[in-house]
């Protein structure tokens, strides 16, 4: 059977262009989220598998990839460390390890792969990056502002148009189960299927509610209050008469007004029909949706249980993540040329071989990419192809009426201008051409 040389089924080769472009991703997430003061935070690729079982309920455990025992008990069969599954189940050990060590409110962020035995499929894998931010310990609802500003923040400056912010509270949804009669014993069920209003009609919705047990008559009043034209209103109205709801629009208010002037008024809507799934919230809840593409791009909430569900502190929490895998699929193309140099450096012989590897490290000292020719031949116009082929903006060419001139031609490869440069000015040269490629990247 001859040898496959594809990545395993679920994960990916990155080559550069596609590599660099999330690179650049990453580095713009990062430094927005240094701006707001969050810190990084970066944990080991496996942990001891009791710290991840349990956690993600059972369905999810059995996505978890374990590691075999090593050594002298390789033959057991057993696991006992696992691949992390995701980044919040790591920030939970941390709090817990380091306790008062960490600064109070503790925000970190962390970006990093992560791992699911899950059955691959278009746009799922089973290696893929996650991209959390965290603030523990303290209740403030600039807490859970700050997020959501900073995730706007992230995405404006990676270039996603389109984008707007949901934004509920578990508070809220609490009392519109009471406001509406819903019984405790159906409320969790309710909410699952309330939170498929974006996927299916609302007759289905309806029908299914009916199916939970919930009389027809309130299921379609219901599902006609979450989905009509003006549901914020009738939601804040049919609210009033409940202590739970009221509390949560306060805090969606709350939240609200710190975000006015700091994101713009149409990119942040309070949206009474947005569930969120995961039943750890506790408060505020949210996600960010962008024209064109099914599903969320991020998401989040407050979880004031949640460290101490995973083994933490009980301390209170919010945070939110990045959907970055699907972020990176709406940025904007890079364009068709690749570029691996700056500068190219000819070795028209091999006795220029010397003085051309210096000219290539001058070329470095400068911040500009450099590399000399290494290829067989000689001749000048194979080696300005192969410049041409590495995106070089510059080619040096050092040879034998330039070793007598005591100069180096420095030739611009996008107008074809040569100029003659003094071997003893050829750094100064450089470091301009560097300072003015600098200005021209950052413009």
């Amino acid at each position: 059977m001859p040898m496959q040389f594809d990545p395993p089924s679920g994960t990916r080769d990155f080559l550069a262009r596609e590599l660099e472009t999330r690179e650049r991703a990453f580095a713009l997430i990062r430094s927005v989220f240094a701006r707001y003061g969050f810190e990084p935070l970066a944990t080991p690729a496996f942990e001891r598998l009791d710290v991840l079982m349990g956690k993600y309920g059972e369905e999810s455990d059995k996505l978890i990839f374990k590691i075999l025992r090593r050594g002298e008990h390789e033959g057991t069969g057993e696991a006992d460390l696992a691949l992390r599954y995701d980044l919040t189940v790591p920030l939970a050990r941390v709090a817990a390890n380091y306790g008062s060590q960490l600064p109070v409110p503790y925000k970190r962020y962390a970006m990093g792969p992560v791992w699911r035995a899950d059955r691959p499929g278009r746009g799922r894998y089973r290696e893929f990056t996650q991209c959390d931010l965290d603030t523990l310990g303290t209740s403030s609802a600039m807490a859970d502002a700050e997020v959501v500003c900073a995730v706007h923040d992230a995405l404006a400056g990676l270039g996603v148009s389109g984008f707007r912010f949901l934004l509920n509270s578990r508070r809220v949804l609490a009392g519109l189960l009471e406001a509406f009669g819903v019984p405790a014993g159906l409320g969790p069920g309710v909410l699952i299927t309330l939170d498929k209003l974006d996927k299916l009609a609302p007759g289905e919705v309806a029908a299914e509610l009916t199916g939970r047990g919930l009389p027809e008559a309130k299921a379609g009043e219901l599902v006609a209050a979450m989905t009509a034209a003006d549901a914020a209103e009738r939601i804040r109205d049919a609210l009033k008469s409940s202590e739970e709801g009221s509390a949560g629009l306060d805090e969606v208010d709350s939240v609200l007004s710190l975000l006015a002037g700091q994101v713009p008024a149409e990119r942040v809507d309070f949206t009474p029909r947005m569930v969120r799934g995961l039943s750890y919230y506790t408060g505020p809840i949210w996600e960010v949706v962008a024209e064109g593409v099914p599903g969320s791009i991020a998401s989040g909430g407050r979880y004031d249980h949640l460290i101490e569900q995973l083994g933490g502190p009980d301390v209170p929490g919010t945070g939110g993540s990045l959907g970055v895998e699907r972020i990176l699929l709406l940025l904007p193309a890079a364009g068709d040329r690749h570029t691996r140099l700056d500068v190219a450096v000819t070795v028209m012989d091999a006795r220029y071989a010397a003085p051309s590897f210096g000219f290539a490290a001058a070329a470095r000292a400068a911040g500009l990419r450099a590399s000399v020719y290494m290829g067989a031949s000689g001749k000048l116009g194979r080696q300005l192809k192969w410049a041409s082929d590495q995106g070089a903006r510059w080619a040096l060419i050092y040879g034998g009426a330039d070793e007598e001139a005591g100069t180096v031609t420095v030739r611009d490869m996008t107008s074809g201008e040569q100029n003659a440069v003094p071997v003893s000015g050829l750094a100064g040269h450089l470091a301009r051409l560097g300072r003015g490629a600098g200005a021209a990247g950052a413009g």
